[in-house]
């Protein structure tokens, strides 16, 4: 099993507040000889469908010597996870996890956003000092 990351439990605890179930931690990929392991598995009712929304999130503090290292690992993961999930679970949507701090520092900058927007990423943004989610980009 992977290691937490720093802010594991600051994303968990922001999810659930904002209605989320959280149903797996982690939540195991399997494709073909492959084994993954996304951080999180939540799920959110949709009134309107009486269906429910599925996410995967995959959580990253950037906490590293290397900015440049941190951002290929999360966009490696994401991306990897990504099509895993295409393949084994399509209903459920991937997302990255960061701290609004990380994404004042590495996405909030045109090169950031030109990056998150030609690569597909879809980002939770959590506010460190109240533990909720600040935003979704996608």
């Amino acid at each position: 099993m992977p290691a937490y990351d720093l802010i594991h439990d600051l994303v968990k605890t922001a999810l659930i507040k904002d209605g989320w179930t959280i149903t797996d931690d982690p939540l195991t990929l399997i494709f073909g000889e492959l084994t993954g392991y996304v951080d999180l598995a939540a799920e959110k009712p949709i009134a309107a469908s009486k269906g429910s929304r599925k996410i995967a999130v995959e959580i990253k503090s950037f906490s590293g010597p290397s900015k440049m290292q941190a951002l290929e690992a999360a966009i490696g993961q994401f991306q990897l996870y990504t099509a895993m999930l295409a393949k084994t679970e399509p209903d459920r949507i991937m997302y990255l996890a960061i701290t609004d701090r990380t994404y004042v520092n590495v996405f909030s900058s045109i090169t950031g956003r030109e990056l998150s927007k030609t690569l597909g990423l879809r980002i939770i943004v959590i506010a460190m000092d109240r533990k909720e989610i600040e935003s979704w980009n996608e």
